[in-house]
């Protein structure tokens, strides 16, 4: 476990900042080395932390996304997913959000495996689930939440179709239609 603070923090944040900035230079297949020479420290801190390219690719994905995109809790599951989805939905209109996406994806391992840093956005979207249910609200499940929401907004980025403002307020509205 990392410490919240401190030079680990730092170090984090100074290889997240790094692997954007090459992406968003072109440089998709930018090796650990280059990273690590742009983040300022030792390519041995990478492959400590991350093991390899593909972990650290997620984790600067879901860390962006942590912190661009919350789930907010509002006190009804229509208000947390709609906040959370129009969080989504910007970082899905920012340059640097799609170059993210589509560098993680084009890099991902085919085993399927799933990683702790998906699971653990997973784990986000299920406990507001589980505290709408436990208010008596009707809820989906995440793969519900995932297909009717996020997977639209993905694809779009993908296939470099806009993302307009206000897809995500219709995407959650449609969910909750089916409901």
């Amino acid at each position: 476990m990392t410490r919240p603070g401190g030079r680990s923090a730092r170090v984090r944040d100074a290889v997240h900042e790094a692997v954007i900035e090459l992406l968003a230079a072109g440089e998709i297949d930018a090796a650990i080395p280059k990273i690590a020479e742009r983040a300022g420290v030792n390519p041995t801190s990478i492959y400590r932390r991350w093991g390899g390219r593909e972990n650290l690719l997620l984790d600067a994905a879901v860390t962006r996304l942590r912190s661009t995109s919350p789930i907010p809790d509002t006190g009804s599951l229509r208000g947390d997913l709609l906040g959370w989805a129009e969080g989504v939905e910007r970082a899905m209109r920012d340059p640097h959000g799609q170059i993210l996406l589509r560098a993680l994806v084009a890099t991902m391992a085919p085993d399927g495996k799933p990683f702790e840093y998906l699971k653990a956005r997973g784990d986000d979207l299920q406990k507001t689930i589980d505290a709408a249910a436990a208010r008596g609200e009707a809820v989906p499940s995440v793969d519900e939440v995932l297909d009717h929401v996020l997977a639209p907004l993905y694809v779009r980025v993908l296939f470099r179709r806009p993302v307009e403002p206000g897809t995500a307020a219709r995407l959650v509205e449609r969910l909750f239609r089916t409901l």
